[in-house]
This record gives C-alpha cells, structure tokens and sequence, in this order.
C-alpha cells in the first residue's frame, strides 16, 4: 500500500512538472485558400501574451504551459482557440467568414452587426482612406461611397464641400461629421492616418438619432485603438512633387498686339517692352514638394489599450507662394477596472496655410489669362519691384498676377483640439450607463501685410499702385462642448430574440469670438503690425444651446427579422420660444431570406430586405435671427457733431421653426458565394418642408439687414444607388473590384407664394442661378443662343417689335425668342443648365501576387453642368482690350471672316450677359489613384521587422472631360460656377511603410 502511494505522488508530480514547464510553440496561419495572413494576432486566452505572424503568416510565442490556449484571429476570418498540450508546432487555418468581414458597422451612439443593420449605411475603411495624399480626411472619402458627392479645391489645406444624397435645402446642406462621439465642423484636423473607418450614415434609420442635426446624413469616423498583442511601432512616410499642367491657350505678344489694332487700341509703350512675351500663367504655377512623415504606436490587452501617434504634414501649392503645412498629434486609451471602463480620445493640431490670394474682386488665375503678355513680370525700378499695365488708357488694367499673390505676407495660422472623455459601467448583466463629455475647440489668427507698391513706370499713371503698407488681421475662436449620458440595454431571450434599448440625454453648446482689424502705415513698409493710423475695428460673438432626448430599440430574431425604432425630442436657441422644440422619429424593417430554410444549399450567403422612414430637422440657419437685433458702425448727425450710433438690424420672426424632412429608404443587400460577389441596391426619397431661406424685406420695414430668414415651401430629392463587389484568389493572386453609382434629382415643390430665388451675379450683368418651383435648385437661368448673325436681313427678322435698333449687328449672338414677341429681353431666358450631377460613381481595383500589390482607383460625375465664368474673359466679354483665347481670336466674326462662330469683338452687350454660351459640360471621368507597392520579405529583415514596404503612387494622372476649363471638379462655395478656381494637381509619390 505504501509503495503504491509512493507511485501515485510520482506520478502526480511527474504529471505537474510536465503541467508547469515551459514551451515554445511555432507555426504558420494562414487562410482557407492557402494564403499566409501576416499580422495576425496569437495571443494565449486571459493574458497579455501575445505575438502577430510575420508577413509569411510566421509566428513563435514562448512561456506556454501545456493548459495554454492559443487564441488565432485576423479580420475576416472566424477565431479559433486551441489548447497547446505538448505540441510544439501548431499550424492554423482561419476559415473566411461573411459576418466577421464587415461584424461590427458604427452607428449613432453605438455600434450594430453587419447583419442586423436596416438602414443606408456605406463603411469606409482604413486602408481605402490612408490611400491618397490628402490634407483633409474629407476628399480620401471622394468616390468610396454611393450618394456621397465631394468636390475637392486644388489650395492646400482646403476643405472640400461635401453632400450625401444632393441638396434638400436652400440654406445648409453640409452633412453632419462625428468624431468618436464628438461633434465637430469638419474634419480638417484629423489625419487621416489616424482613422480606422469611416460610417456615412444616409437614411431616418441612421440618422434621426441625430435628430436636428442629422438633416443632411452623417459621417462617423472612429479612430484607430490599441490592439491586442505585443506594441507595435508603425512608421509611413511618402514625398513627392506636385503640378498643374493644364493651360488656357491665350494671345502671345504679337497676336495680342494685332488684336489690340483691331480694336483700335495702340498701347503706347516702349519698344523694348513688345520683345517680352510673358506666359503669366506660368509665372503663377510652379512644381510644389508634399511630404509626410507619421509615427504610431499600438499596443492593448484584456485590461485597456494605448494609440499615440504623431504627424507631420507639409505641402507647397502649385500656385506661388501658397502652401500648407501641419502639426498633428493623437492619444487615445481606455483602461477596466473590473465592470468600470474609462477612457479617453484626444487630437491636436496646429496649421499654417499660405492662402490664395485676390485683388480688385478677381482670382489670381483671371488675372494671369487677362494680362497683356509683352509686359515683364518684375522692374526693379518701380516701388514693390513688379511691373503692371501704366494705365487704363491703353484698355488694359488686369493687375500683375505675381505680385498679387507673392508680395508681402498671408499666413492663416490655426489650433484644433477634438477629444472626448467617458466612463461605462455595467450596473447588470446587459446593462451599461455611460457618460460622456466631448469638446471640439478652435483658434484661428490670419494676418496679411501689403507694403506700398506701384506697378505704373509711366510717371503720374497710378492705375495699380498703393502708397501706404495695409495690414488687416482677424483671429478668434469657437468651442463646442457635448455633454450625453446613456442607458443601454441588450438581451437575448430564448437563444433567439435579440433586443437592444437605449435611452440617452445630450446637452450641446457652441460658443464663437470674433475680432477683425486692420490699418495702414504710410511712414515704412518695414512694420507689419497694426497700429491707430486709419485704423478699423470690429467683433461678434455667438453662443448656440441645443437640448435633446433619445430612445431607441433594435429587435432581431435570429438576425432574420430585423426592426427597429427611434424618436428624438430636440431644443435649439435658434429659434423663439413658439417653435423651441420639435419632435424626430424612424423606424425600420429588414428581413434577411438567406437566412430562411428553404434559401439552405442555395448560393445566397445574404439575401436582406430593408426599408426605413422617419424625419430629421435642421436648424442650419444664424443665430438671434429670430429676436430684433441692432447693429453699430453708422454715423448720425447731432448737434451739429458726427456721433456713432447704431440701427435695426433684423425683425423678430418667433415664429421661426425648424426646417424638417422626411425621408424614405428601400434597400436590397445581397452576397452570393460566402460574399465572394456582392450588391447593395438602395432607392430614396427625401421631402424637405418649412425650408428655411432668406427673403428681401420690404424697405418700409426700415432695417439695415438685407435679407430676413422665414420658413416657406418645400422641395423633394430623390434616387438609386447600387454598390458591387467581387473578390477572388488563385494561388498567389488575389483580387477584388468594387464599383458604386448614385443618382439624385432635386425638385422644389412649393415656395408659398414666392415667384423664386435668385443668385450668384455675374461680370456680364444679372444672376447665373434661379430657383422656382418644379424646377432643381440652383439651376443656371439665361438666354439661349442659336448662331451668329451673318447679315441685317437676319437681325431684322427677330427684332421685328423693335426694328430701329442698331444695338446688336451682324457678328452678334442671335438669341432665341422664346415668347415671340419680336425682340430679345429678360422675358426670353429659359433654363441653361444644372449645376448638380445626375450620377456619382466611383470603381477601385485591388491586386495582390505574392509580394507585390497594385490598387487602381477611378471616380467621376456625369450629367452636371457648369457656368465657366472664365469664358467671359477669354472672349473679352468685358469689351475692352484684355488677352483671350486662341480659339476666340480665330473664330471670331468679322468682314474678313463673315462665316466665323464667335461673335464679334465689341459687339452688342447682350453677347456677353448670362446665357448658354458660357455653360459647358462638367462631367468627367478621373484616374483618382494609381499605386504599385513592394513588401520585402521576412527572411531579408531584421528580427524585430515585421513589414516593410515602399511603393510608388500618382494621383489626378488622367481626367477625361469636354469641359475646357482647368478642372472640372470645382471645389469653391458656388455650386457648378467656375471663376477661376485653384485646379488640383497631379502627383507622383515614393512612399515607405515599416512595422516594428
């Protein structure tokens, strides 16, 4: 008995020693193809040992003990745990899975699976975003999304303009973006290094959580967080240059002279000056160096998780003296302690951009097509050292384009700060309250100095010349802070009935400050600060509050039968105390057949009906506007002494309420082959009521304001969207394609009782943009052109009403009578042109054959139009001598070319008011991307390398386009109007990716 005592301890503590030890394990994960995964994550269950596979989906962990278990995952892929016993190699494969791909999408305040998801929601990933060389995270969205339209501007560190689903309003229809729960005005403070997707929420399912603010759609972006596994240390660098080829094709100093004789203008110059011939549109554009340089460090566990990173940002602008450049600087972390879990998310950023700069009411660009080629560039013997036009005398006054832009300083000098602090805690099983505050904070400080110049060296010409130094200057800030607590609840009953409440209350207030200055110094042009000497002041300050309330419930059944439901009660002080408060509701229903048994065996891995409906708000208007205001800056007479006083600024509307819409989606989802091919087929329709717009008052009202804001009429947008996808792999090559096109058309429906809206002057005289009803916003409004005439035969055949005219001539525009009533006047404009696409696509190709990878990215628009205001002077609409185009000068009419099909020069002012003549067709289709990368291979690094990368990169190569402007892609405030806007560049990058 004694003996076998002594055996069974033996034996237990053989067994234990054996239990205790510690083991290496290796091997290799990979997919169910084949494929090596590198990065994936082996970490052992409970702890924060953990290692990631090289990139021959190699890994090694040491300090294991036989009860081990080895937790394997990478994204896309179903996780596997497998205990470690006395194995000392264990190979994986990690099986693809249609849920995992896309398990978790970001919604309003919280987060759904892909599967459960009934609304319009399009995901944007990592990847995708950090692909482009942008300033802005905004345009790495461009085409990535259906129904997400931007418009990017070639100046750096621009903000494009960005709509989801086109215009629903005649005010504000920018969407809404969130960072990490935190409201903010847009994104130009964020990396997009930074980002790990990217949510564009579309329809009342997704939005209306949002209630007042969700009007126009929202965009969700989630930073990157700590992952689990050891720290990892990334490094992403690229450089490259820059550069605008594109040319309008002008005069050159003999043509322009002979063009000038024609018109009977002899500059009266010195001869030396007509050996100049002066490209100007090449003195503004030159090759501009971006480069960027971003470190990262990731590093988390079961207990909390780290993100640091670092960036920075300098691009050169391809116009002169024009640039950006950017600080960027990002910690976010969470910590648990047992159910509590804190956390926080903070960015900073500090800019400095050389802006583009204007004069006299012009762009740098019409001035450089304008300007007279035989004048040089720079004369040392004139003040400021440029040389312009002597004087009007000679017709020609565009001013000199490089010292517009180049003489003196601009520097806009900016700080953000984005960041959010929460705490959770799960009071029960399934319940969690968490609180949250989030603040949004800016400062801006813009400077500009001009010191005294004349570009005049005809002695007594002043046409542009400054004798003093100007200096203006403007700086202020604005804060937002959101304060929300929720309560959420998530239960599943009966292993079949999933049900998620939330209930939560959110306090925003904005806060803005404002100061302007400016003045002169006649003494120096060695000062640049300001001072008293005709100096000017000015301020305002703005505080917005809104208060709202949520409720939400998501109800699935097997992830089969999917709905859910939402109202929102929200406040906002833009508003009197009769219309405070308004009421915000969807719901939604998605039913997923593929799921359904008698779908078993087929090739549908997904087969989901959705539909949505519910209404949002918009507020998007200024504030008091609803309240009597005054305003200062007026002089009066009293007692025979001037005395500054103040005036009515605006009349009291409380009756001013919010702008609502409605909206309705109808959605199909479909994947076929474990989601190997994919398709999402959206259909929409948006009703927007109460629009908010501005009216003229009637001057009996005796206010200073220009405009009232009032609630009238409404207006409908509606639409399809269709996304593709294909993925496939065959040995080393692996591929996928994805395609998406969006339309919309906009409709206004009602304008009670108003006749219409009009906008956007033009040089030639009148308004480019009408709005009435039964018709799109904004759309362009003119005469429409029908030839030249040849002869007064044809000129007496359309002003029969009017036959003593001599105004318009032969070599005229002959424009349509549209109301015959024998003469051509306001009454015969008809619609010339709609400035909004009818189709948005975008289609990106990824490639990958063993160590190379390849991506390929096209967007494009189709359907739109766009009123090239540069046009105007390129077939010197201004009838007077300026340069103009090749084409102009040898097409125009005259007796010695009575058959040519521009009109004449110094024709009748009717050629040159707002009319078809200057719309043009703005589709276009553009190579957004190209990039072909290398990543070496483990065996040729060092231990501790885990990935390096280089790849080449060109962006903007190919646009193809009838439209003869610079760019069709216009990026300024003015929908569809080209007036002379900064063009993007093409860019040709080297770029580095190391993982440590």
């Amino acid at each position: 008995m004694t003996k076998l005592k002594i055996a069974i301890i033996a034996v237990v503590m053989i067994f234990s020693q054996s239990m205790l030890s510690q083991q290496t394990v290796r091997g290799t994960v990979t997919d169910d193809s084949g494929m090596p995964l590198p990065v994936a994550s082996v970490v052992v269950q409970g702890t924060a040992n953990g290692v990631s596979t090289d990139f021959d989906g190699n890994y090694s962990i040491d300090n294991l003990s036989a009860t081990d278990v080895l937790v394997f995952s990478y994204v896309g892929t179903r996780t596997q745990t497998i205990q470690v016993g006395n194995q000392t190699t264990i190979n994986v494969v990690l099986e693809t899975s249609s849920e995992q791909l896309e398990e978790v999408v970001i919604v309003g305040y919280g987060k759904q699976s892909r599967v459960a998801v009934t609304g319009a929601i399009s995901t944007v990933g990592s990847e995708e975003i950090s692909a482009l060389p942008v300033t802005n995270a905004e345009s790495a969205l461009q085409g990535r999304s259906a129904g997400l339209t931007i418009a990017n501007s070639g100046v750096p560190g621009s903000t494009p303009s960005v709509l989801i689903r086109g215009l629903g309003s005649l005010n504000n229809n920018s969407p809404l973006f969130v960072v990490d729960g935190v409201i903010v005005g847009n994104l130009s403070g964020i990396s997009p290094n930074d980002i790990e997707n990217v949510s564009v929420l579309k329809d009342a399912s997704t939005t209306a959580v949002y209630g007042a603010q969700g009007s126009n759609g929202v965009i969700l972006v989630t930073t990157k967080k700590g992952k689990g596994g050891k720290g990892q240390l990334n490094f992403n660098t690229y450089t490259g240059y820059q550069s605008v080829t594109k040319r309008y094709d002008v005069l050159n100093t003999v043509e322009y002279l002979k063009y000038a004789a024609d018109l009977g203008v002899f500059p009266d110059r010195p001869l030396e000056l007509y050996q100049n011939n002066t490209d100007w549109q090449d003195e503004v554009f030159r090759q501009g160096i971006i480069q960027d340089y971003n470190l990262s460090f990731s590093k988390g566990d079961e207990n909390g998780s780290q993100y640091f990173s670092a960036e920075y940002l300098k691009q050169e602008g391809t116009l002169v003296k024009t640039g950006f450049e950017r600080y960027s600087f990002r910690a976010n972390s969470s910590a648990k302690f047992g159910k509590l879990t804190v956390g926080e998310s903070m960015s900073v950023a500090f800019s400095k951009q050389n802006p583009e700069l204007s004069s006299g009411g012009r762009t740098v660009l019409e001035h450089a097509v304008k300007a007279a080629p035989y004048l040089p560039v720079y004369n040392p013997n004139n003040l400021g050292g440029f040389q312009g036009p002597s004087s009007s005398v000679d017709g020609q006054d565009a001013e000199n384009p490089v010292r517009v832009q180049t003489l003196g300083d601009a520097v806009n000098k900016n700080v953000g700060i984005i960041g959010n602090i929460y705490a959770e805690l799960e009071i029960l099983d399934g319940l969690n309250f968490k609180s949250q505050v989030g603040l949004d904070y800016y400062t801006y400080d813009n400077k500009r100095f001009v010191p005294s110049f004349s570009d005049d060296s005809v002695t007594g010409s002043i046409t542009h010349a400054q004798d003093y130094a100007s200096i203006s200057r403007s700086k202020g800030y604005g804060q937002t802070i959101i304060f929300n607590n929720s309560l959420r609840y998530n239960r599943t009953i009966a292993d079949h009935h999933n049900i998620e409440l939330l209930a939560l209350v959110e306090k925003y207030e904005g806060k803005s400050s404002n100061v302007g200055m400016g003045s002169r110094n006649a003494v120096t042009d060695e000062v640049d600060q300001l001072s008293n000497e005709d100096s000017s002041l000015g301020s305002s300050s703005y505080e917005t509050n809104k208060l709202g309330y949520l409720g939400r419930v998501n109800y699935n059944y097997d992830n089969k039968y999917i709905a859910s439901a939402s109202i929102r009660r929200d406040a906002s002080s833009r508003f009197g105390a009769n219309s405070r408060w308004a009421n915000f509701y969807s719901g939604s229903l998605g039913w997923n057949i593929a799921k359904e048994n008698f779908m078993k065996n087929t090739a549908f891995s997904t087969l989901k009906l959705r539909s949505s409906y519910g209404t949002t708000g918009s507020d998007g208007i200024g504030d008091y506007l609803y309240a009597p205001t005054l305003t200062g800056g007026f002089e009066y007479p009293i007692n025979g002494e001037v005395a500054f006083g103040v005036t009515a600024n605006g009349g009291a509307n409380e009756d001013l309420q919010w702008e609502s819409k409605e909206i309705m989606n109808v959605g199909l989802d479909v994947g076929l082959f474990q989601e190997k091919v994919t398709a999402s087929l959206e259909y929409y329709k948006n009703t927007s009521k109460d629009l908010l717009i501005y009216i003229p008052p009637p001057a009996s009202n005796g206010i200073n304001s220009g405009s009232l804001p009032v609630n009238l009429g409404s207006s409908e947008t509606k639409g399809f969207e269709l996304s593709l996808g294909y993925r496939d792999s065959e040995g080393d090559f692996t591929w996928s394609a994805n395609l998406n096109l969006g339309t919309t058309e906009n409709k206004v429906l009602n304008l009670a009782g108003v006749d219409g809206v009009v906008g956007s002057t033009f040089k030639g005289g009148g308004n480019i943009t009408r709005t009435v009803v039964g018709e799109s916003f904004f759309h362009f409004y003119g005469l429409v052109s029908d030839g030249i005439y040849q002869n007064q035969a044809e000129v007496d055949a359309v002003f029969t009403a009017n036959p003593s005219q001599t105004t318009v001539q032969p070599g005229d525009i002959r424009f349509k009578d549209l109301n015959n009533d024998g003469d051509i006047t306001s009454e015969d404009r008809d619609i010339i042109g709609n400035p909004f696409p009818d189709l948005t696509y975008g289609f990106n190709f990824d490639a990958n054959y063993k160590n190379f990878d390849f991506n390929l990215f096209v967007t494009g628009v189709s359907g739109n139009e766009i009123f090239n205001t540069n046009t105007y002077d390129l077939v010197g609409g201004a009838n007077r001598l300026f340069n103009i185009s090749q084409d102009y000068n040898n097409n125009r009419w005259s007796l010695s070319n009575p058959s040519g099909t521009e009109p004449r020069a110094l024709g009748a002012p009717q050629n040159n008011g707002v009319s078809d003549r200057f719309v043009e067709d703005g589709s276009y289709a553009r190579l957004k991307n190209v990039t072909l990368g290398y990543t070496l291979s483990s065996n040729f690094l060092e231990e501790y390398i885990s990935k390096f990368r280089i790849y080449i990169s060109g962006q903007n190569l190919v646009t193809i386009t009838d439209y003869s402007g610079l760019d069709p892609e216009l990026g300024g405030n003015e929908f569809g109007i080209d007036r002379g806007l900064y063009p993007q560049p093409k860019s040709f990058l080297l770029g580095l990716q190391v993982t440590f």
